[in-house]
Protein backbone atom coordinates (compact mmCIF):
# COMPACT_ATOMS: atom_id res chain seq x y z
CA UNK A 1 0.00 0.00 0.00
CA UNK A 2 1.14 3.23 -1.00
CA UNK A 3 1.86 6.12 1.89
CA UNK A 4 0.46 8.70 -0.77
CA UNK A 5 -2.85 6.56 -0.92
CA UNK A 6 -6.13 8.78 0.83
CA UNK A 7 -8.62 7.17 2.55
CA UNK A 8 -11.77 6.05 0.44
CA UNK A 9 -14.06 9.24 0.25
CA UNK A 10 -17.24 9.82 -1.84
CA UNK A 11 -19.05 13.09 -1.45
CA UNK A 12 -23.06 13.45 -1.03
CA UNK A 13 -23.24 14.37 -4.78
CA UNK A 14 -21.24 11.29 -6.13
CA UNK A 15 -23.19 8.53 -3.94
CA UNK A 16 -26.55 10.55 -5.07
CA UNK A 17 -25.18 10.19 -8.96
CA UNK A 18 -24.39 6.43 -8.34
CA UNK A 19 -27.58 5.36 -6.69
CA UNK A 20 -29.72 7.78 -9.55
CA UNK A 21 -27.53 5.54 -11.94
CA UNK A 22 -28.15 2.07 -10.62
CA UNK A 23 -32.29 2.77 -10.22
CA UNK A 24 -32.25 4.09 -13.76
CA UNK A 25 -30.04 2.00 -15.93
CA UNK A 26 -31.21 4.46 -18.98
CA UNK A 27 -30.34 7.27 -17.64
CA UNK A 28 -27.53 8.25 -19.67
CA UNK A 29 -29.09 6.82 -22.99
CA UNK A 30 -31.76 9.20 -22.06
CA UNK A 31 -29.80 12.26 -21.38
CA UNK A 32 -27.63 11.93 -24.87
CA UNK A 33 -30.83 11.14 -26.82
CA UNK A 34 -31.97 14.25 -25.42
CA UNK A 35 -29.09 16.31 -26.65
CA UNK A 36 -29.18 14.50 -29.99
CA UNK A 37 -32.59 16.46 -30.40
CA UNK A 38 -31.29 19.31 -29.85
CA UNK A 39 -27.60 20.39 -30.30
CA UNK A 40 -25.57 17.59 -32.08
CA UNK A 41 -27.04 18.38 -35.73
CA UNK A 42 -24.56 18.23 -38.84
CA UNK A 43 -24.88 21.63 -41.00
CA UNK A 44 -25.50 22.11 -44.11
CA UNK A 45 -22.78 24.45 -46.24
CA UNK A 46 -25.34 27.37 -46.91
CA UNK A 47 -26.01 27.58 -43.02
CA UNK A 48 -22.55 27.63 -42.35
CA UNK A 49 -22.19 30.08 -44.36
CA UNK A 50 -24.78 32.14 -42.84
CA UNK A 51 -23.23 31.29 -39.75
CA UNK A 52 -20.49 33.22 -40.76
CA UNK A 53 -21.64 35.49 -42.61
CA UNK A 54 -23.47 36.60 -39.55
CA UNK A 55 -20.17 36.93 -37.21
CA UNK A 56 -19.26 40.46 -35.91
CA UNK A 57 -15.47 41.03 -35.91
CA UNK A 58 -14.14 41.56 -32.25
CA UNK A 59 -11.75 44.59 -31.64
CA UNK A 60 -8.66 43.45 -30.40
CA UNK A 61 -9.19 44.70 -26.82
CA UNK A 62 -12.39 44.97 -26.37
CA UNK A 63 -12.38 46.84 -23.16
CA UNK A 64 -12.16 50.85 -23.53
CA UNK A 65 -11.76 50.88 -27.05
CA UNK A 66 -14.45 53.54 -27.29
CA UNK A 67 -15.86 55.80 -25.10
CA UNK A 68 -19.00 55.34 -23.90
CA UNK A 69 -22.22 56.46 -26.09
CA UNK A 70 -23.78 58.50 -23.15
CA UNK A 71 -20.24 59.66 -21.99
CA UNK A 72 -20.20 63.74 -22.12
CA UNK A 73 -16.96 65.27 -23.90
Amino acid sequence: MSIFRRPDYTSEITSFIDELKAKKPTLEASQRAGRAIWWDKAQTLIEQATHKAARVPQKPYAYGTSPHPNATK
